[in-house]
């Protein structure tokens, strides 16, 4: 029984993967309108539309559901520094779901070498190679002319996915440094279960399933400086760890 289960779940992930590059071929072109035709200040916020209408189609078929708790803190009209831990590829479309506000996310720069996945990362994201010290310097700087812009800008603070046992790797102080010299809100969102649908050490073992959402309510950091950037990520590592439990 334990060998069907594995085989079903192998095939199930298979035709998702085949129908995630059907839908990828779909709709980056889409994506090459919108960043062709629309003002700057204007296509984030369609391409981030596109963005969500393409996870919700996903996660239909392939029988995933995004429960959101606390959305109501949110503040669609305002803009944030959004953190999130991170365990599963399954984790950045939930992000989207969870999260109606335009966002760019920082992402390593590797990602920007996946046929046509790169091009959407490109124009959607932030990428930094962390190796470059140099380069970290610069996409802080994009973060901060994103902010300007109006757009928020979601980071995973422990830099990569977690793949250990533990709830959080360490956080680094990217996030936390960009929501203080921004004077912006840090808005923590805690995700849940989105490992058991998508193994990090497994990519085709996808299975159906819910993936759980919450929100805490945002950091205040007007009138912080880099003074409080280590309570800053205690209090935020707090509520993660409490969300977790």
């Amino acid at each position: 029984m334990k060998l069907i289960k594995q085989w079903l779940r192998f095939i199930f992930a298979l035709i998702a993967g085949i129908l995630f590059i059907i839908s990828l071929i779909i709709v980056t072109p889409c994506y090459f309108f919108v960043f062709s035709v629309y003002p700057k200040l204007k296509a984030p916020h369609i391409a981030h539309r596109i963005s969500r209408t393409w996870t919700i189609i996903l996660f239909a078929m392939f029988l995933i559901r995004v429960k959101v708790k606390n959305r109501n803190l949110i503040d669609r009209g305002k803009t944030y520094v959004f953190i999130a831990n991170h365990r599963s590829l399954l984790d950045i479309p939930a992000y989207a779901l969870a999260c109606k506000n335009t966002i760019r996310f920082l992402a390593k720069i590797e990602l920007t070498k996946i046929p046509l996945m790169g091009y959407i990362i490109n124009r959607l994201y932030i990428s930094v190679d962390r190796k470059d010290k140099e380069a970290r310097m610069q996409s802080m700087e994009r973060m901060k002319d994103s902010l300007k812009e109006k757009v928020s800008v979601f980071i995973c603070p422990e830099g990569t996915r977690n793949k250990t046992d533990q709830p959080l790797l360490d956080f680094r102080d990217g996030a936390f440094r960009l929501a203080i010299e921004s004077q912006l809100p840090l808005a923590v969102l805690t995700i849940r279960n989105a490992e058991k649908l998508l193994s990090p050490f497994k990519l085709l073992s996808l299975s159906p399933g819910t993936i759980y959402c919450t929100w805490s309510a945002p950091i205040e950091t007007t009138g912080m400086n880099e003074n409080d950037l280590p309570r800053l990520k205690e209090m935020a590592r707090g509520l993660m760890m409490e969300n977790l439990k």
